[in-house]
Order: structure tokens, then C-alpha cells, then sequence
């Protein structure tokens, strides 16, 4: 169960994080819609959250 935490699913929690951070710093140099920025600053927040609650069930996993 550690092995799918930390070498699975946190790389991949990291990774759509900075995805969608990049895809909200793209729209606004663009002088795109502020409503898309908003939401994907929000969707940034929530997975981060995400990417949170992974890296401390792979710690817990890790101590067990």
C-alpha cells in the first residue's frame, strides 16, 4: 500500500497540480476569461488539498 501512495498516486497528484497551475497562469497572461482563471485556481486548491491527504496517508503507510 505504500509503494501505490508514495510511487503512484502523489506524483500524479503533484503533476495535475502543476498542470492546472500552469493552465491558469497561461489563461491570465493571455487575457482570458476571468471566470476560467477563477475556476482553475479553485481546482488548483482543491488538488492540492488532494495532494495533501495523499502525501500524509503515504507517511502514515510509511510508519506502519
Amino acid at each position: 500500500m505504500t509503494t501505490l501512495f508514495a510511487n503512484i498516486l502523489l506524483p500524479v497528484a503533484v503533476a495535475a497540480v502543476a498542470v492546472v497551475l500552469l493552465l491558469g497562469l497561461v489563461n491570465m497572461m493571455r487575457g482570458g476569461s476571468p471566470n476560467t482563471s477563477q475556476r482553475l485556481m479553485r481546482l488548483r486548491v482543491l488538488l492540492q488539498f488532494v495532494a495533501i491527504v495523499v502525501a500524509m496517508l503515504a507517511v502514515w503507510s510509511m510508519g506502519r
